[in-house]
This record gives structure tokens, C-alpha cells and sequence, in this order.
């Protein structure tokens, strides 16, 4: 059985833009069949950030770079966050190699 897995959406300040990327990548795993707990948060978070997948704009590439991340966590990185079809190319596989791990 696959394991529910912990998805965090980061930018700048938690507010915006990962909150609209939660909401567009929730349809996208909706459709896909996968019960994730979602989050948004902002990057200075990213440090004690408890989850098996951080989803972030491109932009902040650099800046969460720069924080030493659990290595069992996956960073999927986005042009662009509001894209269902980059959503689902990017973050569908690495969601079902972790559910399946």
C-alpha cells in the first residue's frame, strides 16, 4: 500500500504564490488518484520544514539551495507554479517513486 505523503509548497513568504500552487497541484493529484497532506510555508521554513516533498518556483532555486535539506527529501522546482501540465510532468513521478518507497 502506497504511503500518504507530505507535500510543502514554498515561496517567498508563505502566502501567495505557494498557496496558489497548493491549490493547483491538489487538482492535479486529485485527478492522479493521490491522497497527499498538503502545506504552504515561506522559505525561511525550509530549514525545519518536517515532509517528503518540497514544490517551489524556480526562482527560489538559490535560496533553498543555500539550507541543508534532509536528503530524503525531494525539491521539484517549477517555471511555472499555476501550470497543471508542469505539475503533473514534475511532481507526479517523484510522488509515486516516494509513495512507493
Amino acid at each position: 500500500m502506497a504511503r500518504r505523503l507530505d507535500i510543502t509548497f514554498i515561496c517567498g513568504a508563505g502566502l501567495g504564490s505557494s498557496l496558489a500552487c497548493q491549490m493547483e497541484s491538489e487538482e492535479v493529484l486529485r485527478a492522479a488518484g493521490v491522497d497527499a497532506r498538503l502545506h504552504h510555508d515561506g522559505i525561511s521554513a525550509v530549514a525545519s520544514v518536517r515532509t517528503d516533498i518540497i514544490v517551489s518556483a524556480e526562482n527560489f532555486r538559490s535560496q533553498i539551495e543555500k539550507y541543508e535539506l534532509d536528503p530524503a527529501i525531494d525539491v521539484v522546482y517549477l517555471r511555472n507554479i499555476v501550470d497543471k501540465g508542469e505539475i503533473a510532468e514534475r511532481l507526479l513521478p517523484v510522488v509515486q517513486a516516494k509513495a512507493a518507497d
